[in-house]
C-alpha cells in the first residue's frame, strides 16, 4: 500500500510540471544579452536602431518640428507595427528652435550668437556717448567718472588729502563755531486767561519736601483722603482742586490728612528738579 501511494504521488507532481509553461531566457540567442523578454530575436534590435537612427534624422531635417524622439507617426518598414500616436504639443512652439541647431550646426550657432552680439554691442555704444560695452569681469578696471559735478567724493581719501589740510579743518570748525546761537533760558509765561491756581508756581515757591507737616488738620482721615482722591483723574488736579478751594491752609475735602500742603500724593519735586532748584 505503501508503495503504491508513493508511485502516485510521483505521477501527480510529473503531470504538474507538464502543465507549466516554457519561460524564455533573457539572454538566448541575442547578441547582447541581459536585455530581458522579448529580445530573443536578433532582427528585433536591428530594425529598433534603425528606427531610431531614422527618426534623428528626420529631426534634424525639420529643425526640431517633428514629434518627440520615440513617437512614431505610424509603421516604419522593417519595425514592428504600433499603434499610431499622434503628439498635440508642438515642440518648435514649446522649445526654441537653436535647440535642434545646436545639435546638428554647434559651429555655426556660435558664429550667428557672436554676430547678434557685435550688433547689439555696437548699438549700445552709439546710445552711450560712444563708449564701449564693459561686460562684468572681476578683472575690468574701475570705470571713469564722466561729467558727473554732482557726485561727491568725499569718500575718495586721496581727493581729499589732495585739498584739505589740518590748518583748513581748523579753520573750518571755527567758521562753524560762529554760526552756533546760544538761547539763553526765559521765565516761564504767565498764564491767561484762567483763574485756576498754578501748581507749578506752588510747586517752586514751597520748600518742604513731601510728608512734612505744616498745617494744622481737624476731622481729616486716611480713609476719607483716599475715597476723595478716587473722584480725581490725576494728583495734579487734585493739587489744583485743593488750591482753589483755600489750600493749603484750609482742607475742605479731607484730602490732605498730613497737612503738608500737597493734596492726594501729588509730589512738587519733579517740579523742583526741572527748574535747577
Amino acid at each position: 500500500m505503501t508503495v503504491f501511494r508513493k508511485f502516485l504521488m510521483a505521477g501527480t507532481c510529473l503531470a504538474v510540471a507538464a502543465c507549466q509553461p516554457i519561460l524564455p531566457e533573457s539572454g538566448a540567442g541575442v547578441g547582447d544579452p541581459g536585455r530581458g523578454v522579448g529580445f530573443d530575436d536578433p532582427s528585433t534590435l536591428v530594425a529598433r536602431e534603425a528606427r531610431d537612427a531614422e527618426l534623428s534624422q528626420d529631426l534634424r531635417r525639420s529643425g526640431g518640428s517633428r514629434t518627440q524622439p520615440g513617437v512614431s507617426d505610424g509603421p516604419r518598414v522593417g519595425a514592428p507595427a504600433l499603434p499610431p500616436v499622434r503628439n498635440t504639443t508642438n515642440v518648435a512652439a514649446t522649445q526654441p528652435r537653436s535647440t535642434a541647431r545646436a545639435v546638428s550646426d554647434p559651429g555655426g550657432l556660435d558664429a550667428e550668437l557672436a554676430q547678434i552680439a557685435a550688433q547689439n554691442d555696437a548699438s549700445a555704444a552709439r546710445n552711450n556717448s560712444g563708449q564701449g560695452v564693459v561686460n562684468a569681469s572681476p578683472s575690468n578696471a574701475a570705470p571713469v567718472l564722466l561729467n558727473n559735478p554732482g557726485i561727491s567724493d568725499e569718500n575718495n581719501f586721496d581727493a581729499v588729502a589732495s585739498r584739505e589740510s589740518i590748518e583748513s579743518d581748523a579753520a573750518r570748525i571755527a567758521a562753524n563755531r560762529q554760526q552756533y546761537e546760544v538761547v539763553q533760558p526765559t521765565a516761564l509765561p504767565s498764564r491767561t486767561g484762567t483763574a485756576q491756581p498754578n501748581v507749578v508756581q506752588y510747586a517752586l515757591q514751597t520748600r518742604h519736601p513731601k510728608g512734612t507737616k505744616v498745617h494744622r488738620r481737624f476731622g481729616s482721615s486716611a480713609a476719607k483722603a483716599q475715597r476723595n482722591c478716587a473722584t480725581y483723574n490725576s494728583a495734579d488736579e487734585a493739587q489744583i482742586d485743593f488750591l482753589a478751594r483755600g489750600g493749603p491752609e484750609r482742607d475742605r475735602r479731607g484730602i490732605d490728612p498730613d497737612g503738608d500742603g500737597y493734596a492726594c500724593a501729588w509730589d512738587p519735586a519733579p517740579f523742583r528738579r526741572a527748574s535747577g532748584g
